[in-house]
């Protein structure tokens, strides 16, 4: 019906009719500024992977020299055919999630990569459809969305370049031209890769935890292009993501916990609360890495097992100093709602305040409310402080070459020299007398390249190998950096367990030909 004025309030807006406007090719710059984090977008693309039911996922950084060409991820996905990458690369379409999806706007793939990355490229295959590839700039957003072909060749040599991961199908994400890339100054690269790495990591390990914890293979490697070298060689720098988990405490800071409290949220339902306290000067990992302790502490909000926000109290109460021990674990509810809203990038959440009305009635199976955990968190933290503690010397860190999970658990267990260049661990020929060498000027430990293979089982081995020899020469050689006069009692030590070294290479070397025999 036509609309009548008149004095009464109109509840709905009258229209007339309707016009379909799509989006302005200047949209893309609005894409391409949606304030991802590159850990924050890169996360976003292995959503995508996680989706497409890979349980195998690499985050390949490509170099040549000292230029950091590009990014690319590599998963065994399920893969896409042709219409399927259409779908996957057109803007502002959203595909049909599943109830367990970590998708949710249908803008991740496209925002996340175009906010760091100038060219975006995915090339995709299925059990039943060849390679096939679709490119997206930004320049060709902006000409009315034109998104271009790959050439059917390249896209099939790309996936072949990554058989080890990819078997039958598949995708690899490319990015080029990433802006952070570009910037990096002559000479600086190296140490550019190091951090941006050591932070990637971090962030997947805790973010993706619950999905690394149930077998999820993420990895992280660096391939220099100018090498020669095709796909992941047993020389690239790699690293194995590991879980950071913040909940993953041996024993709790209070008897009795964890514990779950039932909060009544209006419009939500009983919403589950379960309430952890951390141990008091905890140097775990999940507890000590993830960030500042104070920014840590609060909610730990879960969507489909996926860590959507890590800590803070969403408007409840303030972050203090005696709260730091106190993680709350709250999983979203897999329906949508008026309560709780994730944010397009994945990593915060809004509430209302029906959550935090809720908050304030919420109980345990015992009656106590949910305020008196925070009382017990901070008596933990009290009583944990005036304790007192052992004091550790503090030691140079170790560096490339030794496992990350090794290097993580010294760095948990030991306070750490500040300014010392990491130790290094390299493989490299030396005289058959010697069984390791230091470079103190490079802070680098040198194994015999002739013992190599008895460390690894007849094997050539990685740049990681032989984690036990290696950890085991870290302890006994760390005071050995960072020195000023060399005296002849630390050389004649040295000399003495190279002696003693060799000659448990010998004993390793006959129990191998006995059992091969």
């Amino acid at each position: 019906m036509p609309y009548e004025p008149g004095a009464d309030w109109q509840y709905n807006v009258p229209t007339t009719g309707s016009t379909h406007l799509p989006p302005d090719a200047g949209y893309g710059r609005a894409l391409t500024n949606q304030g991802y984090g590159f850990e924050v977008a890169v996360a976003d693309l292995i959503d995508n992977s996680i989706d497409a039911d890979a349980d195998t996922i690499v985050v390949h950084f490509l170099r040549d020299a000292d230029r950091i060409l590009t990014l690319l991820i590599i998963d065994n996905g399920k893969g896409m055919d042709e219409a399927g990458l259409d779908a996957a690369m057109t803007v502002g379409r959203r595909r049909d999630y599943g109830e367990g999806a970590l998708g949710m706007y249908g803008t991740g793939l496209k925002a996340a990569s175009l906010s760091h990355a100038s060219s975006l490229t995915v090339v995709s295959r299925t059990r039943r459809s060849r390679a096939a590839g679709r490119r997206l700039t930004a320049e060709g957003i902006e000409d009315s969305f034109r998104c271009d072909t790959v050439d059917p060749l390249y896209a099939q040599d790309l996936v072949d370049r990554y058989d080890g991961v990819i078997e039958w199908q598949g995708t690899v994400v490319r990015w080029d031209g990433v802006r952070a890339f570009e910037t990096v100054a002559r000479g600086q690269s190296d140490q550019f890769l190091s951090k941006a790495i050591a932070r990637l990591e971090t962030h997947l390990g805790l973010y993706l935890h619950r999905y690394l914890q149930r077998g999820l293979k993420l990895d992280i490697a660096v391939w220099d292009v100018g090498s020669g070298e095709r796909g992941l060689g047993e020389e690239v720098d790699h690293i194995a993501v590991e879980a950071l988990d913040p909940f993953g405490y041996k024993v709790p800071g209070k008897p009795g916990y964890p514990r779950k409290f039932q909060a009544p949220v209006e419009g939500l339902g009983e919403l589950c609360l379960t309430a952890h306290i951390w141990p008091a000067k905890s140097k775990q990992a999940g507890f000590r890495q993830i960030g500042s302790l104070t920014e840590r502490q609060g909610f730990y909000f879960y969507r489909n097992d996926r860590l959507v926000q890590a800590g803070g109290w969403n408007g409840w109460r303030n972050p203090e100093g005696h709260h730091v021990l106190a993680r709350v674990a709250v999983d979203l509810p897999s329906h949508e709602n008026n309560v709780l809203s994730l944010d397009v990038k994945k990593e915060s959440v809004t509430v209302t305040p029906a959550f935090t009305d809720g908050l304030d009635k919420a109980v345990d199976a015992k009656g106590h409310m949910f305020r008196s955990y925070l009382l017990d968190a901070e008596t933990a933290y009290r009583d944990g402080s005036r304790r007192n503690e052992i004091v550790r010397k503090p030691v140079t860190p170790p560096g490339k070459g030794l496992d990350p999970r090794v290097k993580r658990v010294i760095k948990e267990e030991l306070p750490e020299k500040p300014g010392e260049e990491p130790i290094t661990f390299t493989w490299g020929v030396l005289p058959p007398n010697q069984f390791f060498d230091l470079d103190r000027e490079r802070n680098a430990v040198i194994l015999n390249n002739a013992y190599r293979e008895d460390f690894n089982d007849g094997r050539r081995g990685g740049a990681n190998d032989a984690p036990v020899a290696k950890t085991l020469l870290y302890l006994l050689l760390e005071d050995c950096f960072g020195l000023g006069r060399w005296e002849r009692s630390r050389q004649d030590r040295l000399d003495y367990w190279n002696t003693i070294l060799l000659a448990s290479v010998d004993a390793q070397r006959m129990r191998r030909a006995q059992q091969l025999s």
